[in-house]
């Protein structure tokens, strides 16, 4: 078998969009919990995590740098947002204007990292060829 790291950035980038996938439930969540009393919104770390894990690898390049990149510590995270405030008297602190708008882009980044995915694939089968 040929050692390769072909895969490395569809690793990062099907990692990327799990957690996309998951702010986008946790964004639904919100919506649907929007008129429960003392209900508190959630949201996902994802973004940081990879920054970190990125900007702490060895390697000049980003290529290097992806390709040291552990897989198992790249994971999303789901934590309540402003748990101590609240916008409203019942407790709750869900706006659903902006949680429509986290929604919009959200679906904007997963779909701009599922044609990423793709083009990875795409680059793969052009090699190939």
């Amino acid at each position: 078998m040929i050692n390769t790291n072909v895969f490395d950035y569809v690793n990062v980038l099907d990692k990327a969009a799990d957690a996309s996938w998951l702010r986008n439930e946790a964004i639904s969540n919100n919506l649907a919990n929007s008129t429960t009393p003392l209900y508190k919104r959630q949201d996902v770390s994802f973004e940081d995590t990879l920054r970190q894990s990125i900007m702490g690898a060895d390697g000049t390049n980003l290529d290097s740098k992806i390709s040291e990149i552990n897989l198992q510590r790249l994971r999303p995270t789901v934590y309540t947002d402003s748990a101590a405030s609240s916008y409203r008297l019942d407790g709750n602190n869900v706006d659903v204007d902006t949680e429509n708008v986290y929604l919009a882009q959200n679906q904007i980044k997963y779909q701009g990292l599922i044609d990423c995915i793709n083009q990875e694939f795409t680059n793969l089968q052009n090699a190939m060829k």
